[in-house]
């Protein structure tokens, strides 16, 4: 199931929590009335648990079968997924912690700053926390920041959690994951690289701007592709439409169960928390460097693509 927050003309201006299925998105609170409260907030949807998630899906499927050669279906349910805006799948996170999971990455980024990976990485998992608050959709325009002359992306995959959990073992912690889709963590490069030569952050440097999007997929959608708790999926970088880097997920050092593990220590994770896995190898403009693309500018395109996820397309303004 993909699930999405989108808005169209015939539900106002309020958005709304919707599945995608072909060229339709049907709106969550139509195929399910009791849904009806919840229909507009995804991480309200996420609160109701897994078995709200199931029930969804099933009547999804339903409607599809219902409706497979019919030429007309009901307008409170199905809209043309072309007249739909998708914005971000959780607009409003709980929570976004991002973590520093691709090794490569890893390497390179300590290599530009003549080191090597300090042993405590492969020790435990680390992230730090982003801000909810900076979060934009597939096609929104993302602002540059005035303070810096080195804006960047970042190629990420992220994981949704959909039920507490408090000391979440990772033999475990599939079950807390309602589901993954793109993430674009932005980083202002020269802001980050000051504030963090004080021992401190990334704060500034990073917290003007998170995507996700275009959509959650479910786990289920993505088990024909999982390997000792990693999922085999390409993951592409476009700008202003040539690809500038290729990776794959299933080269992450350490699997979304380790991270949840980690992020769950000692302190509550809660249905709308979003986990970063870090940037996968080649992911930004940081590694690549000039010579394959200089930072970012007014009116660059960015879209980042992930196998079985969808594409992300942002413009930089």
């Amino acid at each position: 199931m993909r699930l999405v927050t989108y808005t169209h003309g015939r539900h106002g201006e309020a958005s709304r929590v919707g599945v995608a299925q072909g060229d339709r998105v049907l709106d969550a609170a139509g195929l399910l009335p009791e849904l009806a409260e919840t229909g507009s907030d995804l991480v309200a949807l996420l609160d109701r648990g897994p078995e709200a998630l199931a029930a969804l899906d099933a009547a999804a499927r339903r409607f599809a079968d219902e409706h497979r050669n019919s030429l007309q279906v009901p307008p409170d349910v199905a809209v043309p997924a072309w007249e739909a805006r998708l914005l971000a799948p959780l607009p409003r996170p709980r929570g976004l912690r991002d973590f520093y999971a691709f090794e490569q990455h890893v390497k390179t980024a300590n290599a530009k700053r003549g080191r090597e990976v300090p042993p405590a990485w492969y020790e435990v998992p680390v992230f730090y926390y982003a801000h909810p608050g900076a979060i934009f959709g597939p096609e929104a325009s993302v602002s540059k920041p005035a303070a810096t002359a080195e804006l960047d992306f970042e190629l990420e995959l992220a994981c949704v959690i959909g039920r507490p959990g408090r000391n979440i073992a990772a033999a475990d912690a599939d079950a807390y994951v309602a589901g993954y889709t793109i993430m674009n963590d932005w980083s202002a490069r020269d802001v980050q690289r000051q504030e963090m030569s004080v021992g401190l952050g990334p704060a500034k440097g990073k917290d003007f701007a998170t995507s996700l999007g275009p959509w959650l997929v479910t786990p289920d959608e993505l088990a024909n592709q999982a390997l000792d708790g990693r999922h085999d999926l390409a993951m592409v970088a476009r700008i202003n439409g040539e690809e500038v880097s290729r990776g794959n997920a299933r080269d992450l050092y350490w699997t979304f169960a380790q991270m949840i593990e980690r992020a769950s220590r000692d302190v509550d994770l809660v249905p709308g928390d979003v986990i970063g896995s870090g940037t996968v190898g080649t992911g930004c403009l940081l590694e690549l460097g000039p010579e394959v693309h200089p930072w970012l500018q007014p009116g660059d395109k960015v879209e980042l693509e992930i196998e079985r996820l969808g594409r992300l397309r942002n413009v930089v303004a």
